[in-house]
């Protein structure tokens, strides 16, 4: 990367390597940064770094910053130094990122933090409050005191191998504790590689994002990949689109953006904030390639995207629904750039038997949207009990080969050894056990769901965010991707039972009458019974913010199913199976209102 960077610089010193949007009042003020000044910026980094490591340069580098360019150039000065970068989101105080951070300097061994002049004293107490007081911590920045009297001119290539680790990407921890994924150079530069194959990135492009620095997305796709091809990367914080969604898109038309990326939930709140008066003159033709990953993509949001911003120059080839996780760096798969994203109408019982088959009209189906074909990595479908490879069409663990996937987590080998080195019972080894469900079908990949939060029911197999969906699509009250649908074990009668935690909008809570939340619950009860076959689901209804996310928007369903269980939940009402609510504590079954008479819990095969 740092030879990208230093290429740019002798072929267009004066293009700019990212421009960034600062909230200025109703509007955005942009700051720009050259490749040469980019380049500039990264060797005094680097120079301090070394200046300050007085010969301890083998420990990793902690980044907390603010979503600005700082944090761009920290991150390259990293890699100018030959140091281990570690991005990560900036603590909130007391939040669970703090303790995160915690976590990652132990972890890791953190030399050194990075971050800028006005977080320095903080940083410096959480690094205290940590029990790491010792570790380095230098501020940065164009602007910071002190910054000149490292000398860019002393900076010396430092001797790096391929195999050297670029950076720890501290996986989300949407079912377990974050790891630090090791991302070598070799890595980093087969997958960015694999991206541009994939995407058909242009030299000199230009992207443009709302996403965390922090997060691969944001990091691999949209920052690292036109800094790969020569472009420019146009960036703004997150805050900033949540609070006005039309800033992004009025980006893409001023900036002549070419490449953008978003979770659904972005596309989602584009389609319900984005008024007619903010599409006025937005021309959006400019748009080759709408990544749509990180979490599932639903095919709904795609079609009404597209139908909303289809008289703004929107293509529907445009939208290329991904797969990709740290552990490949980033990128598996995505759709094809010059044709609409495929879906596939799949029968419902047979998804929940592991198969995928055509739906029927007689019988309840599920619709499905494929990932695409993979890039540079081999995916194989496995068996994860038998360890036997699977043919198409048949839904099985997702494991994957290739020089995409990472070296393994940082200072575990048990895990690494268990996740990175699987061998098929057909003799395939070198293999990474992603934990995600899918299919192959036609060399197309179809993402089902999570191994760890599957719903065994009677034999069948339920994906939650498919509950999750049909749940919120249910009523107006229910707020989009604020929902988490867990199962939570009875010893007693050795069987799980279903519960659905679910926010509401804002306002519905508050100005809900006393019978529409009883209502709210049975409904959704009977609409669970009627579509999944379910007949006895705890509903808990809450207030929006609630249902806990990571730092990459993934719902942690197994942390909220703690919760749940701990009755640390701020609850709106709920409406529990008897079963449910004796393994929550302090609740008496028979004096609470909100506990449900018991039922047969035994739910019809389909």
């Amino acid at each position: 990367m740092t030879d990208a960077v230093r290429s740019g610089v002798e072929q267009h010193p004066d293009r700019a390597a990212f421009v960034y949007l600062h909230e200025d009042g109703p509007g955005l003020r942009p700051e720009k940064l050259s490749y040469a000044e980019l380049d500039r910026r990264a060797r005094v980094v680097a120079t301090r770094l070394r200046q300050a490591a007085k010969g301890d340069i083998g420990r990793p580098v902690l980044l907390l910053h603010p979503p600005t360019l700082d944090f761009v150039t920290a991150f390259l000065g990293c890699f100018y130094a030959g140091r281990t970068a570690i991005p990560a989101p900036l603590p909130d105080e007391p939040g669970e990122r703090l303790a995160r951070v915690g976590t990652i300097l132990r972890d890791a061994n953190v030399g050194a933090v990075l971050t800028l002049p006005g977080y320095r004293q903080a940083v410096g107490a959480w690094l205290t409050a940590a029990g790491a007081p010792d570790v380095v911590c230098l501020a940065t920045g164009a602007d910071t005191e002190g910054a000149t009297d490292a000398d860019p001119d002393l900076w010396v290539p430092p001797a790096v191998r391929d195999t050297d680790v670029a950076f720890l990407q501290y996986s989300s921890g949407s079912t377990s504790e974050p790891k630090g994924v090791m991302v070598t150079h070799a890595n980093l530069a087969a997958n960015e590689e694999a991206i541009r194959a994939a995407m058909r990135t242009p030299p000199g492009v230009v992207a443009g994002s709302w996403l965390p620095l922090y997060h691969d997305m944001g990091l691999i796709g949209m920052t690292l990949q036109p800094l790969w091809v020569g472009g420019t990367s146009v960036q703004m914080s997150p805050i900033s689109f949540i609070k006005q969604p039309h800033r992004w898109l009025r980006m893409i038309h001023d900036y002549r953006v070419e490449g953008t990326a978003s979770p659904d939930f972005g596309y989602e709140l584009c389609v319900r904030r984005v008024t007619e008066e903010q599409t006025a003159g937005l021309d959006l033709s400019c748009l080759r390639v709408a990544l749509n990953g990180a979490e599932p993509v639903r095919a709904g949001t795609l079609r009404a995207f597209v139908r909303r911003f289809a008289g703004q120059g929107l293509r529907p080839e445009v939208l290329l629904p991904s797969y990709g996780l740290a552990e490949n760096t980033l990128l598996v798969s995505s759709g094809d750039t010059e044709s609409p994203h495929l879906e596939l109408q799949v029968d419902a019982h047979s998804l929940e038997r592991d198969e995928l088959r055509p739906a029927r009209s007689d019988r309840a189906s599920r619709t499905l949207v494929s990932c695409g074909r993979p890039a540079d990595t081999e995916v194989l479908i496995v068996d994860p009990v038998s360890l036997r490879e699977l043919t198409a069409g048949r839904v099985g663990e997702i494991w994957l080969r290739g020089p995409s996937v990472a070296a393994g987590y940082w200072n575990r080998p048990g895990p690494t050894a268990e996740a990175f080195a699987a061998t098929t019972a057909e003799g395939r080894g070198g293999c990474f056990r992603t934990g995600d469900l899918g299919a192959l079908l036609d060399g197309e990949l179809y993402v089902t769901g999570r191994i760890k939060e599957m719903l065994i029911q009677h034999g069948r197999n339920l994906y939650p965010q498919d509950i999750e969906q049909a749940v919120q699509d249910s009523a107006e009250a229910f707020r989009r991707g604020g929902g988490a649908v867990f199962a939570v074990s009875d010893p007693a009668e050795d069987r799980s039972h279903v519960v659905v935690v679910q926010e509401l909008r804002a306002g519905a809570g508050a100005g809900a009458v006393d019978g529409d939340l009883p209502r709210l619950a049975a409904s959704v009860q009977a609409l669970l019974s009627r579509t999944f076959q379910l007949a006895a689901v705890s509903v808990v209804l809450v207030r929006p913010g609630v249902i806990r996310k990571t730092t990459s928007g993934k719902t942690q369903r197994t942390l909220m199913r703690q919760l749940f269980l701990d009755g640390a939940l701020p609850v709106l009402h709920r409406r529990l199976q008897r079963p449910v609510a004796d393994l929550l504590p302090g609740t008496d079954p028979a004096a609470d209102p909100a506990a449900a008479p018991a039922r047969d819990t035994v739910a019809p095969r389909g």
